[in-house]
């Protein structure tokens, strides 16, 4: 035997083609005046192509379909689909045929076949077909491996496969941000740029909250009491484009009062992104659990729980602050008020607020009037706990828009 004829010969040939979604076919139309010399050639010629459409041929879309012309990109998200043939090219029957098909990835090996069990007998001129489906959860290099093993009419076994190599491309950039109100509420902005080469329709993109929390989307505006998106009727974003989004989470009712427990949470949750690309094939991503920075109130922590957005010059206006102890231990508070060149609080100065447990709150009514005009910043306050002689200054705790009267 020569060395052309060392390598064995198969009976069976295997065939593996990517399925998807056609596109739409686009031609170039050439237009001129029919004074020119070709006249109304070129609108002749258009009008007898099959591939544009009857009364709009000068538009760059037809009536047909393209079938892809070679493997394409896969994102992330999206579900690779892909046809397996084995075809039985010789003029034997072959017997205990076995198809397997695996993908392997950079963390892992994944068998896609739909069977594990051996087909019986092949006869010539037949196949063997199968369909895969897999949704991509991985970026990076993915080796399809097809695998045929099959015995001949003579009894030998053979066994032969084949690989096809891919890549696996991040669709979509995400980025976010946190920002902690002066309550207990968060607000999340997400930042989702399309960093593919085509248009998507973004059909959700939602927040799942952690166990604590309660989410409110922030992305519609109500107009005659029904809702409207802020991107418009059409969602579609475009390559390389960006769109935010923006979410409120609240505590839950069980743990709102808890200032320690919230204090330290820093799973938010995570991110639900759905769309749709060339003719409905959609792709679904889910961010891994969204965390923030926790806030550092310190022992104890002083927010506005009421406040008047405009006040006017020099009149006295109230105010309601929450004290929350978020040591873990209990606190015997004296509240001080000390005026500033615009701040001039009234009352008592130096008065006790009594004991506070672990994890309490209080809510303290204050009055005080301002003798700058313009935006001011409420500050002045200051706590002492008698049991540790430990003082706590609050400076621009909130503020407030002060105008002339009228």
């Amino acid at each position: 035997m020569d060395a052309s004829q060392a390598k064995q010969e198969h009976l069976l040939a295997l065939k593996v083609m990517r399925l998807t979604k056609p596109t739409l076919f686009t031609n170039l139309p050439v237009t001129c005046e029919e004074r020119d010399l070709p006249g109304d050639l070129f609108a002749r010629l258009m009008h007898d192509d099959p591939s544009t459409i009857k009364g709009a041929e000068t538009l760059m879309l037809g009536e047909m379909l393209t079938l892809p012309q070679n493997f394409g990109n896969i994102f992330l998200g999206e579900t690779f689909s892909s046809y397996i043939s084995v075809h039985n090219d010789s003029n034997q029957v072959v017997k205990e045929i076995l198809v397997k098909a695996d993908l392997q990835t950079s963390s892992q090996r994944l068998n896609l076949s739909a069977s594990n069990s051996a087909v019986a007998e092949l006869k010539p001129e037949c196949c063997i077909d199968d369909v895969i489906h897999h949704e991509v959860k991985e970026i990076g290099t993915h080796i399809l491996v097809c695998a045929v093993s099959y015995t001949t009419q003579f009894g030998d076994k053979l066994y032969f496969r084949k690989f096809f190599k891919f890549q696996v491309l991040k669709p979509l950039d995400v980025k976010t941000k946190f920002y902690n109100a002066e309550t207990d509420e968060v607000f999340l902005e997400a930042q989702i740029q399309n960093i593919t080469t085509s248009p998507m329709f973004m059909e959700k993109v939602s927040l799942e909250p952690s166990m604590m929390y309660n989410v409110t989307e922030l992305n519609t505006v109500t107009l005659q009491d029904h809702g409207v998106s802020t991107f418009g009727k059409m969602s579609y974003l475009q390559p390389m484009d960006t769109r935010q989004y923006l979410y409120c989470l609240k505590p839950k009712p069980e743990y709102a009062e808890k200032a320690g427990v919230i204090k330290g949470v820093t799973v938010i949750g995570k991110l639900d992104i759905v769309w749709k690309t060339n003719l409905g094939e959609r792709g679904r991503l889910q961010t891994s659990q969204l965390q923030r920075m926790a806030p550092g109130y310190g022992d104890i922590r002083l927010s506005m729980e009421v406040i008047p957005d405009t006040v006017n010059l020099e009149e006295p206006f109230n105010i309601r602050c929450k004290i929350t102890n978020c040591s873990e231990r209990t606190m015997d508070l004296l509240v001080e008020m000390i005026n500033t060149s615009s701040i001039h609080w009234c009352g008592v100065s130096g008065r006790s607020l009594g004991k506070l447990s672990p994890g309490a709150s209080l809510s303290l009514p204050l009055t005080l009037l301002v003798s700058v005009q313009g935006l001011q910043s409420i500050s002045g306050l200051r706590l002492t706990d008698s049991f540790l002689k430990r003082t706590y200054e609050y400076d621009d705790v909130a503020q407030v828009c002060v105008v002339c009267p009228s």
